[in-house]
C-alpha cells in the first residue's frame, strides 16, 4: 500500500494528542487516561448493507461524465468506495418509522466514501430510533468526472430531491428529511444546505423540481473551509486540484455562504482532532450566529478524528443521542 494510500485511510482512524498535554485542573493528562475504544473503521460491510435495498442516484448516465476508472491499491478496505460510476442510496428501514428520514453523507477525504462506521453502523443506530436512513454513495471527482469540483454536490442534491419524492412508499412526511456528514461528507452536507438552491444540472425527472433544501442539517467533524491553513489538505486536492483560484476556494467554502435559508445546524467536533481543525466548526458556528440561524454545537476534549458513533467509555460515544433530541425538537418546529 502507498503512502498516499496510507495517509488518506489515516482520514477514518483516531488521531490522540501526544503524552504531557494536560489541561490545567482538569485532572490528569490525556496520555494517562483510560484508552479510547476506536471503531472498527477497516473491517468488512455488516449484513445489513448486504440487504440493504440500494437505489441508483440518476435514471440514466450522471451528469458531467465521462466517469474514468482508477487504480485501487491492493489490501484497500472492502468498505471504503471508490470507483463511483453510479452513485447510489442505501437504505435502512426503521422497524417502526418516527415519520422523518436522514441522508447520511460518509467521509473519506473525497478520495473514498467510508461505507462502514460512518455508513453502515450509523444508519442501524439512527433505524433503531426510527429513522428511515438513506447513505450516499457519491462520486468522487478525480474519477474522470468533467467539472469535477460540483459532481459530489449534484449527488447530493439529487438525493434529497429523490429521497422526498419517495417519502410515502418509505413512510416518512417529505417536509421531515434531515442530513448528516461525517468529515468530507460533513463538508457535502454543509455545501447542500448552504448551496441548496444552486443550479449544477439539467433536471431528469420529476423529482428534480422538488426543493434539495434539507430540513436541518448535522456535521460531525467537518471540512468546512477549503481555504489554508485550516482546511483539510487531502480534502482540498481532492475536490479543486492542485492549484484552485481563490474564488474557486471561496465558491467551496460552506461558511462563505450560510444564509437566512440555511438549515438549523448541529455541529460535533474534537478539539484533539489533527485531521480537520476544529476551527473548521467553530467558524460555521460563527456564520450560522451571525446569520440567525439556529444552531448548536459539542465540543469534545478527546476523540481526534473519525471516530464514528464514539467510544462507549467517552463523551464522544454520546453525540449520537444529543443529535437524535436536538433533531427531534428542531423537525417539530
Amino acid at each position: 500500500m502507498s503512502m498516499m494510500t496510507q495517509g488518506r485511510l489515516a482520514m477514518s482512524r483516531r488521531f490522540v494528542l501526544g503524552a504531557g498535554l494536560a489541561v490545567v485542573g482538569a485532572g490528569p493528562a490525556l496520555a494517562d487516561r483510560k484508552p479510547l475504544v476506536p471503531p472498527p473503521a477497516l473491517g468488512p460491510l455488516p449484513a445489513s448493507w448486504l440487504s440493504a435495498e440500494v437505489i441508483p442516484l440518476w435514471p440514466g448516465a450522471p451528469p458531467n461524465g465521462p466517469f474514468k476508472a482508477q487504480p485501487v491499491p491492493a489490501g484497500f478496505p472492502p468498505g471504503f468506495f471508490r470507483n463511483v460510476a453510479k452513485p447510489s442510496l442505501h437504505v435502512f428501514r426503521p422497524a417502526q418509522s418516527n415519520g422523518k428520514a436522514i441522508l447520511v453523507a460518509p467521509g473519506g477525504a473525497y478520495s473514498f466514501v467510508v461505507g462502514t462506521h460512518e455508513g453502515a453502523a450509523v444508519a442501524e443506530a439512527l433505524a433503531a430510533r426510527g429513522y428511515t436512513v438513506f447513505v450516499l454513495i457519491y462520486r468522487l471527482p478525480a474519477e474522470g468526472w468533467s467539472g469535477f469540483s460540483d459532481v459530489p454536490l449534484q449527488d447530493a442534491q439529487r438525493a434529497m430531491r429523490l429521497i422526498r419524492a419517495q417519502a410515502a412508499r418509505f413512510g416518512f412526511e417529505p417536509e421531515q428529511v434531515a442530513a448528516l456528514g461525517f468529515s468530507a461528507g460533513g463538508h457535502l452536507i454543509a455545501s447542500l444546505a448552504t448551496d441548496h438552491a444552486e443550479t449544477l444540472y439539467p433536471a431528469s425527472d420529476a423529482a428534480d423540481a422538488l426543493s434539495a433544501r434539507p430540513a436541518a442539517v448535522g456535521l460531525i467533524y467537518p471540512v468546512i473551509t477549503l481555504e489554508l491553513p485550516d482546511t483539510n489538505p487531502q480534502t482540498r486536492l481532492s475536490l479543486l486540484g492542485a492549484s484552485p483560484s481563490a474564488d474557486q476556494v471561496a465558491r467551496r467554502s460552506p461558511q462563505r455562504h450560510v444564509s437566512a435559508r440555511t438549515p438549523p445546524c448541529f455541529l460535533t467536533h474534537a478539539l484533539d482532532d489533527t485531521a480537520v481543525p476544529p476551527e473548521n466548526s467553530l467558524m460555521m458556528l460563527d456564520a450560522l450566529r451571525k446569520a440567525g440561524v439556529r444552531a448548536e454545537a459539542h465540543l469534545l476534549e478527546e476523540g481526534g478524528h473519525g471516530f464514528g458513533l464514539g467510544s462507549p467509555n467517552a463523551p464522544d460515544g454520546l453525540w449520537l443521542d444529543l443529535f437524535d433530541r436536538w433533531l427531534q425538537r428542531t423537525l417539530a418546529g
